[in-house]
């Protein structure tokens, strides 16, 4: 086999690894030899340092040179067998679980002097050793800078080292794909040789060279093919959207508000791709409250006008009803407006499923369901998706490709994420942005109360509800729970109830979509005037009379979630607040989240915050997702090696169509099956 076919054969080609060893380096998500060069070393053990018995410090990993005295294997099963060992210091038992009385006598040979390594303990006025990690005869073959990785039950550190040890002098030499100009970035150092320092035992937690060049291959690898994905969606050639600006000036008019400059922006940047003949496939992010979906509707308005099909997908029932009562306010009573959900009784689907492959629907709102198979567009020409920040590059490219070769693509995200992970996560896609929000808008004033001022904040929620106003009341567990100190939602719903009567609603994830929307009507229909509520109503429903949001365990939260629920409310054009409640024991980081979110209604500076605090990987829920494909690389840490790999793959774009070059490194970090459903 080649040396890819090598780096990239599973991991139980190496020798001596059976399938035990195998299935648990399998656990830890190692599957190829290369899975395991990437897994960096935690810490490093020095066994250099020998030491004489009675210098032992009790658990401490250490190493002593021995004589062996005497055995004692007792008869009664599952007890331990022990040696006992000396030095002309004192005495040291090694005690062994699981071990054969023949391989113990033929690794521990009585009167023969023995170096042993492990962590030392103490019992009954003796040392012990328990399971020794080395044991030899051969000094020098134990004292050596091991590194120390992490591990699994059944998996040593012993046979993990003998493993990546084994690995690493089968390594091959790899044929350069970095440019000239970026290895002299990196003084020149070679793939095998940063693979080499990364497990040299002496750079654990060291930075340099040899890392960065590995970080900037695996950032590269992600932006070639986005790069990939981009060309090849605009290669194909589709029929451009005519325009007529009457239709965008009558909208203007309906509206009660102001465009903002990013609005407008925006909608130039969509317009061009409508009209040009690449197929668009594009970003529009925006802050909670930004005004996206004015700017999708605008947009629509041009592809209905050209006789093309429109059809916008929401994450939830309630969101996609809210799209379609906006666009009927909008759009002339000449444009044929359509809502499928599963509320949709049989017969009225049949029609709207008929009318959809006739051509006589020109847009259609629901959620993921516009998308089954049995569902058939005449003449489709643009899909919005509304927040679906969690679609992988694979899934948006299908979707492009199901549109058909006409129609556009506009994903729209609510959750303000910085450049670098922009890159990342919608680096196959062109971006607009969103910033400034409408000026009708009020500032939400937020304030942080302690939970023992709960009566301070009753009576702010009473004079909310004296003034039609309507309150949210955020809570992270749905039942009491007695391992963490948390208000659960159900036991807040009771206690409000007393107080505020049959005028409290309470909504949390365990509740069936039905259920889950007829509390929401209730509520956007003033038959409540508070919902207690888990963070199910984070994503962008829109409550124009809601202007109050409480959040209970507000340290509980990252920062990111908070703006997001602090953006329900804040959307008519009342005076708006947010109450953060918390413990009076906060941690620091705690502290430091809720005075960013009192300091700053700016998401976009919140996500840069959030990210420094709590790591890329948690912002917008990846580790869960799968989204999260980097090993080595941090948009945070490494935001310089991300903006380089930036330039290079322009650079790149710009003299080269062809990636064969870089095909190797596509392969080496798993992009290649990406790739293949490009051709």
């Amino acid at each position: 086999m080649n040396s890819y076919e090598y780096l990239l054969s599973d991991i139980s080609n190496i020798k001596g690894i059976g399938t035990k060893t195998s299935k648990l380096f399998k656990k830890k998500n190692i599957i190829t030899i290369f899975d395991l060069l990437l897994s960096l070393p935690q810490d490093s053990i020095d066994r250099t340092n020998l030491v004489k018995i009675n210098e032992l410090q009790i658990g401490k990993v250490q190493t002593v040179t021995l004589n062996v005295r005497k055995y004692n294997f007792p008869r009664i099963r599952n007890l331990p067998n022990r040696v006992l060992c000396d030095d002309e210091t004192g005495k040291l038992e090694c005690v062994f679980f699981n071990s054969y009385e023949g391989y113990i006598k033929k690794i521990l040979p009585i009167g023969s002097p023995v170096t042993i390594s492990g962590k030392v303990g103490y019992y009954k006025k003796k040392y012990q050793i328990t399971n020794p990690t080395h044991i030899s005869s051969d000094v020098n073959s134990i004292k050596k800078i091991f590194s120390s990785y992490s591990l699994t039950d059944g998996l040593t550190e012993k046979k993990y080292n003998k493993i990546i040890d084994t690995v690493l002098k089968n390594i091959p030499d790899l044929d350069e794909w970095l440019s000239d100009e970026i290895l002299k970035k990196f003084k020149y150092i070679k793939w095998k040789k940063s693979i080499l320092e990364l497990h040299n035992p002496k750079n654990v937690k060291k930075k340099g060279n040899f890392l960065n060049r590995l970080i900037f291959d695996e950032i590269l690898s992600t932006f070639l093919i986005n790069s990939k994905i981009r060309k090849n969606i605009k290669k194909n050639k589709k029929i451009k959207k005519k325009f007529n600006t009457d239709e965008f000036v009558k909208i203007k008019n309906k509206i009660n508000f102001e465009l903002t400059n990013d609005q407008l922006l925006a909608i130039d940047q969509i317009n061009n791709d409508l009209k040009s003949n690449q197929k668009m496939f594009r970003l529009l992010q925006g802050d909670v409250g930004s005004g996206k979906t004015i700017v999708a509707l605008i947009a629509s308005i041009n592809v209905i006008s050209s006789g093309f099909q429109v059809c916008l997908m929401a994450p939830t029932e309630i969101l996609a009803k809210q799209h379609y009562n906006l666009a009927k306010k909008l759009y002339d009573k000449n444009i044929n407006i359509k809502l499928l959900t599963s509320k949709t009784d049989l017969k009225e689907r049949k029609e709207i499923l008929k009318n959809l492959n006739n051509n006589n629907i020109n847009i259609i709102f629901g959620t993921h369901s516009l998308f089954q198979e049995k569902i058939k567009y005449s003449n489709l020409g643009m899909v919005i998706i509304d927040e679906q920040h969690k679609f992988g590059v694979k899934q948006r490219k299908r979707l492009s490709d199901k549109g058909g070769k006409n129609c556009d693509i506009l994903v729209m995200s609510a959750t303000p994420i910085p450049r670098t992970m922009i890159m990342t996560v919608f680096g196959d896609m062109d971006t607009s942005i969103i910033k400034n929000k409408p000026k009708n808008r009020k500032e939400i004033i937020t304030y942080s109360k302690l939970e023992n001022k709960i009566d301070e904040i009753i009576k702010f929620t009473q004079k909310q509800i004296s003034q039609q106003n309507q309150v949210f009341w955020i809570c992270p567990l749905i039942e009491e729970s007695k391992k963490i100190d948390h208000q659960s939602s159900v036991k807040r719903y009771e206690s409000l109830k007393k107080i505020f009567n049959n005028k409290v609603g309470l909504l949390h994830g365990a509740l069936d979509s039905e259920e889950k929307n007829i509390i929401l009507q209730k509520f956007l229909n003033k038959k409540i005037d508070i919902l207690v509520s888990t963070t199910v109503i984070e994503v962008g429903i829109d409550f124009p009379n809601a202007n109050t949001i409480i959040i209970e365990n507000a340290n509980k939260f990252g920062l990111s979630q908070l703006h997001q629920l602090r953006g329900r409310v804040g959307r008519g054009n009342k005076e708006s607040y947010c109450i953060l409640m918390f413990k009076s024991n906060l941690s620091e980081n705690a502290k430091k989240r809720i005075n960013i979110l009192k300091s700053t209604n700016d998401g976009f500076k919140i996500s840069e915050e959030d990210m420094k605090l709590r790591g890329y990987g948690d912002l917008l829920g990846f580790k869960q997702s799968g989204l999260q494909s980097f090993r080595l690389a941090d948009p945070v840490l490494n935001e310089d090696l991300f903006l380089l790999a930036d330039r290079e793959v322009k650079k790149i774009e710009l003299s080269d169509n062809n990636l064969n070059k870089y095909m190797n490194l596509l392969k080496l970090y798993d992009r290649a099956d990406i790739l293949n459903d490009l051709v």
